[in-house]
Formats: C-alpha cells, structure tokens, sequence
C-alpha cells in the first residue's frame, strides 16, 4: 500500500469520525428534548432499562460486523450512559435550589443574624422544652453569649412510644413567651402538615427533622409558610435524596431554606451518628442554600462537640447547632448528650477562636 493509498484511508476515517461526533452530539439533543417529555421524574428516574433493552436487541439484529455484538453493546451503553449523564445535568439546572439555577449564595435573615454571610452562626436550646423556667435559664446563658436565636423540641419523635413526646403546643406557647421576652428568635421542630400553620404563628423558624425528610407532604407544607426552615438531613438519606427533599419545599414557594447536617447511621458506634463532614462542601457546591451542622445529634457526645463544631466552621458550615441544659442530667431526653452551663461556656469560647 502506497502513502498516498494511506493518506487516503486516513482522511476517510477522520471524516468518519467527524460524522460520528456529529451524529452523538445530535443524538444529545434528542436525548435532552425526549427529557422535556418526563419533567416530574428525577435525575435517577429517567432511566429506562426495558427502553434500552429494546435498543440494544434492535443494534444487535441489524449489526453486520466487523465488530461483535459485545462490542457494539459495550459502545453503546457507554454512549446511552453519556445520554442519561446530559438528562442529569439539565435536570439539576432546572432544580430551585440548584446553584446551577442561581449562583449566589441564599442569605436567610433571622434577628439580624444572616445565615449564609460567611461567618460562623449558632442556633442552641435544650433538647426539649420542659418548663417555662428551664427555658428561661438557658435563654439567660444564650443571650450572656450575644446569641439571637433559641431551639426547643416541643413535639418529639422518638425511637420509642414510652419516652417523652414533648409538651406539643405548650411548649411552643413557652418558646415564644421566652423569645419575646427575651427578643430571641425561636426554632422548633414540627411534625405534621396540619399543625404547620398554626405553629408558624409562634416559630421564627421551623425545624424538619431527619425522620421527616422524607415526610412528603409535611415538605409542602412547610413550603406554603412564610417562615424559613432547617431541613435536617435523614438518616439513610443520600447527599442527592437530601436536596430534593430541599426542592420539594422550594418547588411550594418557600425559597428560605437552611440544609442541616446532622450525621447519618453507619455501622460504627463510637458516637450516635456518623458526621458526613463532607457534605458540607458538597451541598454548597451543588445548591445555594446555607448550610448548618448539628454537633449534639451527629456525635452525641459532650466531649466531640467541640472538634465537631471546629471542623464543620473550617469546612465552611454556615452555622452550628447545639443542645444545652440547665442539669443535662435530669433533662426528659437526650441526657448524655446536652451541655451544661460550664460546658456551654467553654464550647462558644473555643469555637469562636
């Protein structure tokens, strides 16, 4: 074979290939138009495996050779892949709380505390709210530390039905007695659709807890109130499940949204939960929310919460949220876990280094 002979051959698959690459890209688009076609199926719902099934047996009975079956299959998926890979992309675009959608930072304005400025905020209170007295200590050590905000669990879900459930609706009655008297912000958390209304009338802020991430229907509803709210990260929930627990309150018209990690269950069992640091950096990449770190749930060990808190600010955690008791150890839950005074001095010296 002559050079010449050589060249030729060579210009012919160039142009080949050019051809090809025309071809994938045109494939793209109809890949991205046929997407249009699924708008409230998620990125990892798009995926028909019967659809390609059906592709590949077509490829399969219309394939000549040279190349084998196996291989076209194997050329293929990696170019179906690709395609799902485009859907992906376009679908986190479309996202509300994609920062692909909206590339400044969400500021959420609590009592003048901005959460999502680039400083270090803290959102702190006893696991429960027990009394009007109880809260009121705590409220005095909060304020003695120029905090404005304030959380107390007054409806509790817990792993079984014989411990406290929280005081319901009292409590909220004394959280909002405390942060009136006190000009504190008040967090707590609520647990069902129908009471998110009414609640609103006595939170700043609303708290979603981890075994409601997936609470559907509560999401909406905290997207129909004018308040922000802490979505706290379940705790088998990936990274991906949590921002779209995210979208479904943005996607009602409640854009004030603070993403809270608060550890997920692993096998180990040195601390109650395992602290996904990491997905701090992940989530501000991927959406445009603030994003907090509950230190007391995600180790629940008073002697971590105070490296916890460390690591969460230097990764860039927006704020911190942490328990703490008047006597941790007659509190109704979560004993082990709550600070004390002395304790709660010590961790806002330090962390605030």
């Amino acid at each position: 074979m002559s050079n010449e002979q050589l060249d030729l051959l060579r210009k012919q698959l160039d142009e080949l290939n050019v051809d090809l690459l025309n071809l994938i890209n045109k494939r793209g688009d109809l890949v991205k138009e046929v997407a249009k076609f699924k708008p409230n199926q998620g990125a990892d719902k798009k995926y028909d495996p019967v659809r390609e099934h059906q592709m590949l047996e077509k490829l399969k009975n219309q394939n000549e050779g040279p190349f084998q079956d196996a291989t076209i299959i194997h050329l293929f998926k990696e170019i179906f892949k690709a395609g799902l890979e485009l859907q992906e992309k376009d679908y986190h675009k479309e996202m509300l709380v994609s920062r692909k959608r909206k590339n400044e930072d969400t500021i959420i304005d609590i009592k003048g505390e901005k959460i999502g400025d680039g400083q270090p905020h803290f959102v702190c209170g006893p696991c429960a709210v027990e009394s009007y007295e109880q809260v009121k200590k705590v409220a005095e050590q909060i304020k003695k530390h120029g905090l404005n905000m304030i959380r107390g669990g007054a409806f509790k879900p817990r792993t079984s039905p014989y411990d406290f459930q929280g005081l319901g609706f009292e409590g909220l009655e004394i959280l909002r007695r405390i942060g009136d008297e006190f000009d504190l912000a008040v967090v707590s958390e609520i647990v069902r659709p129908q009471d998110m209304e009414q609640a609103a009338e006595y939170l700043d802020m609303i708290q979603i807890g981890a075994r409601n991430m997936q609470n559907f229907e509560l999401l909406k509803a905290a997207g129909e109130v004018d308040k922000p709210i802490i979505l706290k990260r379940g705790m088998s929930a990936t990274v991906s499940d949590f921002i779209n627990a995210a979208e479904y309150i943005h996607s009602k018209g409640n854009g004030n949204i603070i993403l809270c990690e608060r550890g997920i269950r692993t096998y180990e069992t040195s601390t109650r939960n395992t602290l996904d640091i990491t997905a701090v950096p992940i989530l501000k990449q991927e959406t445009h929310l603030p994003v907090m770190v509950d230190v007391t749930h995600s180790t629940g060990r008073r002697d971590l919460l105070i490296p916890a808190a460390k690591a969460a600010i230097a990764i860039g955690a927006d704020a911190i949220m942490a328990e703490v008791h008047p006597d941790p150890a007659v509190a109704l839950s979560d004993q082990q876990q709550q600070m004390n005074f002395e304790q709660f001095d010590a961790f806002m010296e330090a962390v605030r280094k």
